[in-house]
């Protein structure tokens, strides 16, 4: 990734679709990390992954509310919430913080990728329900598929990280298990909503993680 992406592009003018820039700018955000003829160094990419779980953390706010203003009632009531709600296929968000605290650098890196490499494939199949359950309304897709990029393009990143750092990467291209919570309506909105708020955790576990590796490593 270059290193423009120290600076984030401003919420609002990359994602307004009356922008004509804003392609390129979340283009910007998410090439290659190692895509430049010189190399990049442990710490330059690490702090390319932190600005990009920065820029996620700051989106996925908006990105829930959107999301629940256009599935209709109850998503759209005032304070919804089912934190009862959950998929197997979705990363885990039960370890306590004193366990994740506790582990190594490589294993943290690891189920991190892993992480964003599932949503990326959640984020999809998101997408393609709205695109059945609310056509012609293309508000939630493009912020799915924002985030989907945003989750795959972070995913490159941690992968990139481990390889500096001499570590076992994950497999490449990981198929998606089949998603459960049925193939009604209302059950296809709930798995969405679910995808995006688990999301929404295991972007600020990112932002503090990568946070302290790149203090870290900028010492």
């Amino acid at each position: 990734m270059p290193p423009s992406l120290a600076v984030p592009c401003l919420r609002g003018f990359c994602t307004s679709p009356h922008n004509p820039q804003a392609p390129f700018c979340l283009l910007t955000l998410l090439l290659p990390p190692l895509s430049l003829g010189a190399p990049t160094s442990t710490a330059e990419s690490i702090n390319q992954a932190y600005n990009l779980a920065l820029d996620m953390q700051m989106q996925t706010s908006a990105l829930l509310q959107t999301y629940l203003e256009h599935q209709g009632t109850p998503f759209s009531d005032p304070d919804f919430s089912s934190p009862g709600l959950s998929l197997r296929t979705l990363p885990s968000t039960d370890m306590p913080f004193e366990i994740w605290h506790g582990l190594e650098d490589g294993e943290c890196l690891s189920l991190t990728q892993e992480a964003f490499w599932s949503f990326s494939q959640h984020f999809q199949l998101v997408k393609d329900d709205q695109s059945d359950l609310n056509p012609g309304n293309s508000i939630v897709v493009d912020q799915l598929e924002e985030a989907r990029l945003k989750a795959k393009g972070l995913a490159g990143n941690l992968a990139g990280i481990m390889t500096a750092l001499d570590l076992t990467t994950p497999p490449a291209n990981t198929p998606l298990d089949s998603v459960p919570l049925g193939d009604s309506v209302f059950e296809r909105k709930c798995r969405g909503y679910v995808i995006i708020r688990d999301y929404s955790f295991w972007t600020d576990r990112a932002v503090t993680f990568l946070g302290e590796l790149k203090a870290k490593y900028s010492e």
